[in-house]
């Protein structure tokens, strides 16, 4: 677990699940997640999902047929659909 907040440096954050609303990649719509792991912070009341875990959602939804999704989907769900490819051969990230 992270040890501070992202936005204001509070150590005063705990591990949650939110409704969190996401744009498909090919931009034709936007799809409610929902139960998505997420950090709240007691002190400034902002609720955020971690770098790592906005890149997991934007990974999975670049390599699964999104056209099989409806408008709301859970966390769980979205992550345990099949992929069409195994890895986003487009994501250049690990080259910095």
């Amino acid at each position: 677990m992270r040890s501070h907040c992202t936005w204001c440096d509070s150590k005063h954050i705990e591990e949650t699940k939110a409704s969190v609303f996401w744009e498909l990649p090919d931009g034709t719509r936007a799809i409610e997640i929902t139960q998505t792991p997420s950090i709240l912070c007691q002190d400034c009341d902002m609720e955020y999902q971690p770098d790592e875990q906005v890149k997991e959602i934007e990974d999975q939804l670049f390599l699964i047929d999104t056209k099989t999704i409806d408008k709301e989907i859970s966390f769980a769900e979205l992550m345990a659909r099949p992929r069409l490819l195994k890895r986003n051969y487009f994501d250049f990230s690990h080259l910095d």
